[in-house]
């Protein structure tokens, strides 16, 4: 008997370089995201550049082939978001997600929002929430959460360069904030409701800058879906979209001959710490100065034609 089921052809990955700016939505982990995208442009190789959880949208860069030479670039770099907080509701976990364990009348107004946010601004120390990827043992603390385990956390240091009000009613505060790698929006949140006598929770986040790199260009998974193969590649950005912000060589053939087999050349003065390499208008590759004043490669493309 001839099969009912359709056999479907096999996917056929091909080699793709480069980066793209996902509008990450809501409900979708970053790793999920990524696939779907991989999975549109049938590239061989993908990965992200700092999760979002999937209660957050917004920026995602996401890296293909070469481009994931770089991904480690951008961790460092800081992230803007804007997170929506609601007051007088405090949950375990400081977010939607988590059970509430207090609630308090509200009677705050704006002067007194911009009374406590000085305290959050500047170089400060916050406690890693028990709800997060963080190892204890070997095991995530989220795990140890869910069991009902909690476990003494060190405060570690992270950097808030500014928290802008967007909007502030009743019980609902809407905030910019601009801050370094490794903060955590929801003890933020449950942090200033804390300040505010009332307490608090995030209830939505939405990452707009990671680095150099903008929410307005990015795209949705459904633009991405409704455009054809060769319409899609235009939204994929060139390799060096995530290495902006390092400075930039350019060297002549010779040089780049040499740095391109793996050997120092001449760094030019006034430059430190990781610079982006190109010849002939096209990117080698990073390099990083070491010793006797000369540029050492540390990662460098490999790339056809």
């Amino acid at each position: 008997m001839p099969n009912s089921q359709e056999i479907r052809p096999k996917k056929v990955w091909r080699k793709v370089d480069g980066v793209l700016l996902l509008d990450k939505p809501l409900g979708l982990s970053s790793n999920d995201a990524l696939q779907k995208a991989r999975r549109l442009f049938s590239a061989a190789k993908g990965g992200h550049t700092g999760t979002l959880d999937p209660l957050a949208t917004g920026l995602l860069p996401l890296c293909f082939g070469e481009a994931t030479k770089f991904s480690a670039d951008l961790l460092d770099a800081d992230k803007t978001y804007e997170a929506e907080i609601r007051l007088g509701v405090t949950t375990d976990s400081g977010d939607a997600e988590g059970q509430i364990i207090a609630t308090a009348p509200v009677a705050v107004t704006a002067a007194d929002v911009a009374r406590v946010l000085p305290a959050f601004m500047g170089d400060i120390l916050q406690v890693p929430p028990m709800h997060s990827a963080l190892k204890r043992d070997g095991k995530p603390l989220y795990e140890l959460a869910r069991q009902g385990i909690v476990v003494e956390r060190a405060a570690r240091p992270v950097t808030v360069h500014a928290i802008d009000v967007l909007a502030c009613s009743e019980d609902f505060l809407r905030l910019s904030v601009h801050c370094s790698k490794g903060t955590y929006i929801r003890v933020l949140a449950a942090d200033i409701g804390a300040a505010l006598g009332c307490g608090g929770h995030l209830v939505a986040l939405r990452r707009t800058r990671v680095g150099p790199l903008d929410l307005a260009a990015a795209v949705t998974l459904e633009a991405l879906n409704a455009s054809g193969e060769d319409e899609r590649a235009r939204f994929l950005l060139p390799l060096d979209a995530l290495l902006q912000n390092l400075p930039r060589v350019d060297l002549a053939p010779d040089d780049a001959q040499r740095f391109g087999h793996g050997n120092p050349v001449d760094l030019p003065p006034g430059l430190h710490g990781k610079i982006r390499v190109y010849a002939d208008g096209k990117l080698l590759g990073i390099g990083e100065p070491g010793t006797g004043g000369r540029l050492w490669p540390k990662r460098l493309l490999q790339l056809s034609g």
